[in-house]
């Protein structure tokens, strides 16, 4: 994948994020600055997700830990566990706002 499509993905994925967000039952604060999302849980925690262009990878940071994700067979995976990106961040946010979450169908 070429800088701009890298682009273009991180910033539909992170345009699709805060729409879920919008639609989410569940009370969960966001800002979005530049290529940087970050969401405000009501116990304070918070997930940072943001781009790392160099890398042409997207990070997530949460209350336990980081990971970074490589565009792989059309889905972001995480370099570590292997885990595709939607699926750890349903189980992150889910870890988080303490309730059960699955952003894709809210």
């Amino acid at each position: 994948m070429n800088d701009s499509q890298y682009h273009q993905m991180t910033d539909d994925l992170l345009i699709d994020i805060e729409e879920m967000l919008d639609e989410c039952e569940v009370d969960i604060d966001y800002e979005s600055a530049g290529s940087i999302l970050t969401m405000t849980f009501v116990n304070g925690t918070k997930i940072i997700i943001n781009k790392q262009p160099p890398l042409q990878q997207l990070w997530m940071a949460t209350k336990y830990n980081g990971h970074h994700f490589n565009f792989e067979n059309e889905q972001w995976i995480d370099e570590r566990t292997g885990v595709e990106f939607w699926s750890f961040l349903d189980e992150a946010i889910s870890k988080q706002a303490e309730a059960n979450v699955n952003l894709r169908k809210s």
